[in-house]
């Protein structure tokens, strides 16, 4: 039992309802240096802990929907009493959201108390089996690992030749069969994950790391490039083509959500990729070969990357042509591309050596 020293006003019902109308229905106070979320639905108050039990979102800055407060960082749901976490249709989700601190009211001559001191234990939330892509980065004992990214456009159902793809595939069969060395082929086009959703224009902190989706998602197969890219290979070999002067769309969707391996750097001093090589591979049936290049070589360089001399091999037959036929026999028969590839990876493969003292 609580005694009567315990309670604290928090003032007249109908006027905290008012009040309470203005700001939808949720306002955070701070008593006894606890941050409390004030609400109140269909008659009833709440008292929960007012930050999100997933990272920390001001719970009082997101909207009230049926009873449930939706965090306005990452859309995480509480119910506004009980501070149970609720999947989107407001029923419990007892499988891995946990559960916010609770405060006691009581409501008595028409003013509402509250007893900080009773304060409910916070049950935190259970990750799914992907997190453990968030563990420390420490690189296994073996032979160079090339991962090679390819991030053309492609119909899962309707596949067709690409030049970029084409040269990176042959340049890893090559890695495989004539240096021994372990690679693995994503392509981009076969992996089912999310735009970015600008979570960092919120707040940097709610740009997290793994990243919020691949956290709130099990089927978000971002996944699989943070281990890539963080966990697994010393060398990356990127292909792309060229659209409209530019790297590809996919390119980009990967790169907008790689901004939860950069932010580390900003929030945390915390360099998740050390020591890590990165090529390129770059062909189309348009021009802006430099332009397209040094973008990758800045972006991927912000991550903690760095490359070898001459670090990328190119293709195009120009703004003016359009002949994309002749474009692909021409890349899938010089030798000359094909050799380029190759050197560019036993350049890349040469770097990571020596920066890994494995010479």
């Amino acid at each position: 039992m609580f005694g009567s020293a315990d309670w604290i006003s928090l003032g007249n019902t109908e006027e905290l309802v008012k009040e309470l109308e203005t700001t939808g229905f949720l306002k955070e106070v701070t008593l006894q240096e606890k941050r409390i979320v004030i609400s109140y639905h269909e008659g009833q108050f709440g008292a929960v802990h007012a930050r999100c039990n997933h990272m920390g979102g001001p719970l009082a800055k997101g909207k009230l929907k049926k009873g449930c407060m939706e965090c306005p960082w990452h859309y995480w749901e509480f119910h506004h009493q009980s501070g149970e976490a609720m999947n989107r249709a407001h029923e419990p989700l007892a499988s891995h959201g946990g559960k916010l601190s609770t405060y006691p009211l009581k409501i008595e001559s028409g003013i509402l108390y509250i007893n900080v001191a009773g304060e409910t234990e916070r049950i935190k939330p259970h990750y799914n089996p992907m997190q453990d892509v968030a563990r420390e980065p420490k690189r296994a004992p073996g032979p160079i690992r090339v991962l090679g990214i390819s991030t053309t456009a492609m119909d899962k159902e309707h596949p067709r030749y690409s030049t970029s793809e084409e040269l990176l595939k042959s340049t890893l069969k090559k890695a495989e069969t004539e240096l021994g060395l372990e690679t693995q082929f994503l392509a981009l086009s076969e992996l089912n994950f999310r735009h970015c959703e600008g979570f960092y224009s919120k707040s940097e902190k709610a740009c997290t790391w793994p990243c919020s989706i691949t956290k709130m998602d099990p089927k978000d197969e971002m996944v699989k490039i943070y281990e890539g890219l963080v966990h697994w290979a010393d060398v990356v070999l990127l292909a792309s083509p060229i659209r409209w002067g530019s790297a590809s769309s996919l390119y980009y969707k990967m790169a907008e959500r790689l901004n939860a391996v950069q932010n580390q750097i900003t929030l945390r001093d915390r360099v998740l990729i050390k020591d890590k090589v990165a090529g390129f591979i770059i062909t189309g049936g348009q021009d802006n070969i430099q332009a397209v290049a040094g973008h990758m070589l800045m972006f991927f360089g912000e991550l903690g990357f760095i490359s070898p001399p001459f670090p990328f091999v190119a293709h195009s037959l120009g703004w003016s042509s359009e002949d994309m036929e002749a474009n692909m026999d021409i890349v899938q028969k010089s030798e000359y591309l094909h050799n380029q590839s190759y050197e560019l990876l036993q350049r890349s493969v040469d770097l990571s050596r020596r920066t890994l003292n494995l010479i």
